[in-house]
C-alpha cells in the first residue's frame, strides 16, 4: 500500500537550503515524502546555475514546484557594504541580524582566486596583534551564513571568473566552531554543488590541538597561526599558548602530516621588536624542521590601538633572507587591501569598526580613496 505523504505543518518553517548536505536535503526530502533525487536537481539548479526561482526550475514537477517554498528558503545574508581597494582586493560586510556583522576578504592573484571567509562574529582567542581578537565572541555563525558568504562573493564576480580557494583566516576561530565549519565545507565540495576542490580549502587555527584531527578528516589544508619562535613570546602574543603549548601543537602537526601526506603551513605575523629579529628567524628555522612544512611570513597590519609596529621594510627582507638561507619553504606574504582594511588581522564588525578613530587611516595610507560599491563615502 502506498504510504501517505507527511502533512507540513503551516506553523514549520521551510528550512534555509544553504544549511543543507546533499545528504541532509535527501533526508529532509524523503521525511516530506518526496523523491530523494529532487534533491540532486535543486542542489544543481541553485550552486551550478544559480537559480532559487522555482519557476525557472523546469525539471522540477509543476506541483513540487509549487510545494518547494514551504520547504525551502534561499536566503543569504544580506551584504551591508562592498569596498574594492585599489589592488583589486575587495571586502564584504555581511548583515548577521541583531546588530552583528562579518567580513570577508576576496584575494586576486595571477592564478587563483581565493576568499577569506570568517567563521564567528567575534573571537574568543584574544591573540593581542588581530583587530577580530578585541571583539569578544558574540555568536559562532551558522553553515548557512558561511555558505551564504561564498555564494554572495560568487554572484558579484565578472563573467568568466571563479572562486579558486578558500581560507578560513577571517574572523573567529574555525575550530572553535567546528560543526558549522565542516559542514559549510561538505556543502562547497559536493559534486552536485560548488565542486571545489578539498585540496583549495585551507582552515586556519591558532591552536585548539584536541580539534586539529577534525582538518586531516576533512580532507584540507591546515594552516597554524604560530607568530613566535618559543612559547615564552607565543604566550604573550597568543594566550592560546599557555593552554596548549608549542611541543603539543607541533605533536597535533606532525600527526596530521602523517595521516595526510600534506605540509602544514605557518604563519609568522612580524611585530617591530616583538618577533622580527635575526636570531628569531633562526629559531623558528629550528623550530619547524620537525614538521614538513612551508612559512608564510607577514609583516604586522596596523589597526587601531593594536599596541604593535609593523617593521621596517629592511627588517622584513633581512628576516626572509636569513629564513632561506637556512633552506625554509619560505613566503613572503604581499599585503592586499591595506586601504580598506582588508589585510590580514585587520577584519572585525561593523560597531567596534565605527568607534575607532579615522586618524590612523589617514597616516598609515596618505588619506588614499577606496571604491565603495555600495555607494557613499567609503567606510573605514
Amino acid at each position: 500500500m502506498q504510504e501517505a505523504t507527511p502533512a507540513v505543518s503551516a506553523e514549520k518553517k521551510p528550512v534555509n537550503f544553504y544549511s543543507l548536505t546533499l545528504e541532509d536535503l535527501k533526508a529532509y526530502f524523503k521525511s516530506l515524502g518526496k523523491e530523494q533525487f529532487r534533491s540532486q536537481q535543486v542542489y544543481k539548479w541553485v550552486y551550478e546555475q544559480r537559480v532559487t526561482d522555482v519557476n525557472q526550475m523546469t525539471n522540477l514537477s509543476k506541483s513540487f514546484r509549487e510545494e518547494l517554498p514551504k520547504f525551502l528558503t534561499f536566503e543569504l545574508p544580506p551584504v551591508i557594504q562592498h569596498l574594492i581597494s585599489v589592488d583589486g582586493t575587495q571586502k564584504f560586510l555581511f548583515d548577521m541580524g541583531n546588530n552583528m556583522s562579518v567580513e570577508a576578504v576576496l584575494i586576486p592573484s595571477d592564478d587563483r582566486l581565493t576568499l577569506c571567509i570568517s567563521s564567528e562574529v567575534g573571537c574568543n582567542m584574544a591573540c593581542k596583534f588581530c583587530f577580530t581578537g578585541k571583539q569578544k565572541l558574540k555568536r559562532r555563525l551558522t553553515a548557512e551564513e558561511i555558505v551564504g558568504q561564498f555564494m554572495q562573493a560568487s554572484d558579484r564576480l565578472k563573467d568568466g571568473q571563479r572562486i579558486s580557494n578558500i581560507v578560513f583566516m577571517g574572523m573567529g576561530e574555525p575550530l572553535d566552531n567546528c560543526e558549522a565549519v565542516f559542514k559549510s565545507i561538505q556543502v562547497l565540495t559536493n559534486d552536485w554543488g560548488m565542486n571545489l576542490s578539498r585540496k583549495k580549502i585551507t582552515v586556519s587555527t591558532s591552536g585548539i590541538v584536541p580539534e586539529m584531527w577534525r582538518i586531516g578528516a576533512a580532507g584540507v589544508r591546515l594552516a597554524v597561526s604560530l607568530n613566535a619562535s618559543n612559547d615564552e613570546i607565543r604566550d604573550h602574543v597568543m594566550p592560546i599558548n599557555k593552554k596548549w603549548n608549542i611541543e603539543k601543537l607541533f605533536e597535533a602537526c606532525r600527526s596530521y602530516c602523517r595521516e595526510t601526506g600534506d605540509k602544514v603551513t605557518f604563519e609568522y605575523v612580524l611585530l617591530k621588536g616583538v618577533t622580527d629579529s635575526i636570531e628569531q628567524a633562526r629559531e623558528l628555522v629550528k623550530l619547524t624542521r620537525s614538521v614538513p612544512c612551508k612559512i608564510n611570513i607577514i609583516p604586522f597590519n596596523e589597526h587601531p590601538g593594536s599596541g604593535f609596529e609593523r617593521p621596517d621594510d629592511s627588517q622584513v627582507e633581512a628576516f626572509h633572507r636569513e629564513l632561506m638561507n637556512l633552506g625554509a619553504h619560505v613566503l613572503l606574504r604581499r599585503t592586499m587591501g591595506r586601504d580598506i582594511f582588508a589585510a590580514c588581522g585587520q577584519l572585525t564588525d561593523a560597531k567596534l569598526r565605527q568607534d575607532q578613530t579615522m586618524d590612523i587611516s589617514n597616516s598609515i595610507l596618505g588619506g588614499k580613496r577606496v571604491r565603495n560599491s555600495s555607494g557613499g563615502q567609503p567606510r573605514v
